[in-house]
């Protein structure tokens, strides 16, 4: 009889997770080739199923729009999305804000090289 019971309530949970499923309309497998290498450097096999990879899509997809939505619900506040946001919700998982923060550093130390690097060869043209 549990099972009886349990029938029904799992078609609901399906049926109710299609909608927005549909509704969203997104491309499937724009990130294929980057999560089955990432879950290759996690220690999957070299050729993970096609189905592992999609729902690993699904899952980050929907962890990255998750987390887009409450940080505008912060920012909307001041009407202006910033990276201070996306930092204030993982400020209490302490591995994941350092290294975002880690990320957010190198990208900046790699914007000044880039700066640099663009000024040394408007010299070098301006030279010759």
């Amino acid at each position: 009889m549990n099972n009886a019971s349990a029938g029904p309530s799992s078609k609901v949970r399906a049926e109710s997770s299609q909608p927005s499923e549909a509704k969203s309309k997104r491309k499937r497998g724009v990130f294929q080739k980057d999560l089955q290498h990432m879950m290759y450097g996690f220690g999957d096999d070299p050729n993970p199923l096609p189905e592992t990879v999609a729902l690993m899509e699904d899952i980050v997809v929907e962890y990255v729009t998750d987390m887009v939505h409450k940080a505008q619900d912060i920012a909307s506040r001041r009407g202006k999305l910033l990276t201070e946001d996306f930092l204030y919700l993982i400020r209490k998982d302490m591995p994941k804000l350092n290294r975002c923060t880690e990320l957010l550093s190198m990208n900046e130390e790699l914007k000044q090289a880039r700066k640099a690097f663009d000024v040394d060869e408007e010299k070098l043209a301006s030279i010759e």
